[in-house]
């Protein structure tokens, strides 16, 4: 068992995820570390203090510049960047799907690259091997991330070739690292649900991808332009249903209101480039709720971000919010980092003080509060 559900209170869930780098507490935020660094000059020592317990890794982009062949050759992602906690690689489908030049068909996809335009491809098994070749410790299946479009058939089949996609990357995995071995000695590998707003389809992909054996399930093809309601709506009915014993992960959300509503649905993992983006544009997030922080009411404040964040940019070198409304105003790089380590621990302090309101069964009382505070 690679999970070990600790405390329910309603359908919120503190547990412990197990790999082979450790244990971590759940629910948790991954650092997204796109090309193998946070942008803005965050390093690893920086996540570190902030205490982020995952690091992921874009498998597109790792596999485009430098290509995993190189990352490989320092010994894998985590002596190449310098990271030794868990490293989480997504599959590269949703960045494959964003791109307009590309060609799908059952077998991959057939895409140009952004950089340069060289012409690639990708399928389950090249998915899996630039992984193995990243060294990750949690891997993802291939999978099909159609758009939001109200089209049944796009995406029914969508969710045909995730199935077909899900059992190749399994099978992908399987050759290289047997299941027979504990999952906290081996990477791990994950299924993703597709299905995009439909009920029906949600519900066959559900039960496709967990009659497989997999080591946790994610739900992906959220957060693309569907309403909060819609996605509301997508994890009511997803969550009970999801094996009670796998971790839970919801790709690609969201803001501090969509991880808890989250949470008191049942899921466990988060990832998003929200809480880094927003900063590099002087969007900050405290416990008060938002800040925009080049706003010139900001000019000649002497209050740090937040008096109730003990982040080092806050509690350690407690920076005003007046330097910091000028550093963005100036375009000053160190404004930018500044604001990264900011948010970044905000949201790990967010998901570790919600897990404690989860142990003291006092989750739903706090989280109405903080959304009445937010609103």
């Amino acid at each position: 068992m690679n999970f070990e559900l600790q405390v329910v209170d309603g359908q919120a869930r503190a547990g412990i995820l197990k790999t082979r780098r450790g244990k971590i507490k759940t629910p948790f935020f991954l650092s997204v570390a796109t090309r193998g660094a946070i942008k803005a000059g965050v390093d690893m020592d920086d996540l570190k203090k902030m205490g982020a317990p995952v690091m992921l890794a874009n498998t597109y982009h790792l596999h485009l510049r430098p290509g995993s062949d190189v990352v490989a050759h320092f010994g894998g992602l985590h002596d190449f960047s310098g990271w030794d906690g868990p490293i989480l690689t997504d599959s590269g489908g949703f960045q494959v799907f964003s791109l307009g030049r590309k060609k799908v068909t059952d077998s991959g996809v057939w895409f140009h690259s952004h950089i340069d335009g060289k012409k690639f491809f990708l399928d389950a098994e090249k998915s899996l091997e630039i992984q193995h070749n990243l060294g990750a410790d949690i891997v993802m299946a291939f999978d099909e991330c159609p758009p939001n479009v109200p089209k049944w058939h796009t995406i029914r089949r969508a969710v045909e070739r995730t199935t077909d996609w899900a059992i190749r990357s399994l099978e992908a995995h399987k050759a290289r690292f047997s299941l027979s071995v504990s999952p906290t000695e081996r990477p791990q590998i994950f299924g993703i649900v597709q299905g995009g707003c439909f009920e029906d389809l949600r519900q066959r992909s559900l039960e496709e991808i967990t009659s497989l054996s997999f080591d946790g399930f994610a739900l992906g093809g959220l957060a693309v332009g569907e309403s909060e309601q819609e996605m509301y709506s997508v994890l009511d009915q997803m969550c009970l249903q999801m094996p009670e014993k796998k971790p839970r992960y919801l790709m690609g959300v969201g803001t501090p209101t969509n991880l808890l509503e989250a949470v008191s649905r049942g899921i466990d993992m988060f990832d998003c480039v929200m809480p880094m983006r927003n900063a590099r544009h002087g969007t900050v997030f405290t416990w008060d709720g938002v800040l925009k922080i080049t706003n010139s009411s900001f000019r000649e404040d002497k209050n740090v971000l937040d008096e109730k964040c003990s982040c080092e940019v806050c509690a350690e070198k407690k920076y005003s919010r007046g330097y910091l409304h000028h550093l963005l105003r100036v375009g000053e790089d160190l404004g930018k980092r500044l604001l990264t380590i900011h948010n970044l621990s905000f949201y790990h302090a967010l998901m570790r003080e919600t897990r404690v309101k989860i142990e003291q069964r006092e989750f739903q009382t706090w989280k109405k509060s903080l959304m009445t505070r937010w609103s």
